[in-house]
């Protein structure tokens, strides 16, 4: 069912703002983007308020580089469609301006007010109180109650330099406490997808939580099954790709929240032994952490292989048990995992089939036929099967003779190599096979054998 009804947590009167002058705090225009600037600048020359907001204001205070600049102005998204040319309008849940300067993005939203400000169908609103459209556009005044953590309900004025604080947000910066603005109950139940950024900021920020905003994390995960499998997937990258991704692990299974994003894997953990697979989990999120710490590639397809290498194994047992060949079993089993893993988490087809591809390689990597070592060498994705295979090593799987001599075989002289293959034991069945013909034995009559 449907309402209109704002929800108790935004019935807010006007507050004074507490207004910290540039003398007083540390943000420099030298240490924002050009073309977050450059937006700002335009959107006050043509007569509208502006500001920057969110996390990068939070980021600045903190001494930190900002990842990307949004901006808040009373400019409705036509109008700030009409002085760029740059800009593209999305969103249907929440009418956002793009303005586009090459790669980089800045985000610009329009001031929004209480539901009651509104009218048809502007905002929308389930009876369990999850917001499905809002689109209610309003003051600063009003704004800043919408937003979620008072940490992130801080705005910069472009016209002044100064800092507008409405909730205290600099004071939680200070202290190292993620609050959340409102009632929790109300605000999670609006926007479940709060629950998995209270973990994220907390991970991310190294904040301790508000026992407010912590106590409904235990309690109110079955909120999450109501977003969307696409929404999830944009959340898990966050999680698991913001550098912190050990600690957004550790207290997602803390709060209960990591089995309502990979319900197989959680059962997985639930069985583990002697470490295993918990310990190949942490070795993937900590290699992610470190590659993106040292500014080097990542891909969640790697995180993926490894989050669903156990529910893998435990159902492709299942299938040999019920005597299927190997292979086969392998293929059943990575079918099952993926297709019920989109189904909660929607992982993009190009993530799942570069998955597959490192799974499957593990096969060759671990028993290394003759025959198949060079082409499985050359596969376009061996370092990736390699790396996973080393870290399966790591985290104890039995594997680790096998990823010593791919390490050494990658580096080894062509004559090496040649030594190294020969030495390999040779596959049941006696060697080569022809391909077309028949093998012919010679008997003392010359006859086939």
């Amino acid at each position: 069912m449907i309402s209109s009804a704002p929800p108790a947590s935004v019935e807010r009167l006007p507050v004074a703002p507490r207004i910290i002058p540039r003398a007083e705090h540390n943000i420099s225009r030298d240490n924002i983007s050009e073309h977050a600037l450059k937006v700002l600048y335009r959107l006050r020359n043509a007569g509208y308020q502006a500001y920057l907001v969110g996390g990068s204001v939070r980021d600045l205070l903190l001494g930190r580089e900002p990842k990307d600049f949004d901006v808040a102005t009373n400019a409705l998204p036509e109008q700030v469609r009409g002085l760029f040319r740059n800009c593209r309008l999305i969103g249907r849940r929440f009418r956002l301006a793009h303005v586009h300067f090459g790669p980089e993005i800045i985000e610009v939203a329009t001031f929004r007010a209480h539901a009651h400000a509104g009218g048809g169908d502007a905002r929308v609103v389930e009876e369990d109180g999850r917001i499905l459209r809002d689109n209610v556009y309003g003051t600063i005044d009003e704004d800043v109650w919408r937003r979620d953590f008072t940490a992130n309900a801080l705005y910069y004025n472009i016209e002044d330099f100064s800092v507008v604080d409405y909730v205290g947000g600099v004071a939680d910066i200070a202290a190292g406490r993620l609050r959340l603005i409102g009632d929790p109950l109300v605000r999670y139940r609006e926007d479940p997808v709060r629950l998995l950024r209270a973990v994220r900021f907390a991970a991310k920020l190294g904040f301790r939580m508000h026992p407010d905003t912590e106590a409904p994390l235990h309690v109110l995960g079955e909120l999450l099954d109501a977003i969307s499998p696409s929404r999830l997937f944009e959340e898990m990258l966050k999680l698991f790709l913001g550098g912190t991704a050990v600690q957004s692990f550790e207290l997602l299974r803390h709060y209960g929240l990591f089995s309502r994003l990979f319900p197989d894997v959680e059962e997985a953990l639930a069985e583990e032994e002697g470490g295993f697979p918990k310990m190949l989990l942490v070795k993937a999120l900590e290699n992610t952490d470190r590659r993106l710490a040292e500014d080097k590639p990542v891909t969640p397809a790697f995180l993926l292989a490894a989050l669903l290498w156990a529910p893998v194994q435990r159902r492709a047992r299942q299938y040999q048990a019920q005597d299927h060949p190997p292979a086969q079993a392998a293929q059943l089993a990575q079918d099952d995992a993926i297709s019920r893993q989109i189904a909660r988490v929607a992982v993009p087809r190009r993530f799942t089939q570069m998955a597959r591809e490192i799974w499957l390689l593990q096969h060759p990597l671990e028993n290394r036929p003759p025959r198949a070592v060079l082409r499985t060498l050359m596969h376009p994705r061996f370092r990736a099967g390699y790396d996973f295979l080393l870290m399966r090593a790591e985290a104890g799987e039995a594997v680790r003779e096998a990823a010593d001599w791919w390490t050494e075989f990658q580096d080894a002289s062509e004559g090496r190599r040649a030594e190294m293959i020969a030495a390999l034991p040779k596959p049941p069945g006696g060697g080569r096979k022809r391909r077309g013909g028949r093998r012919r034995r010679h008997g003392g009559q010359g006859a086939p054998a």
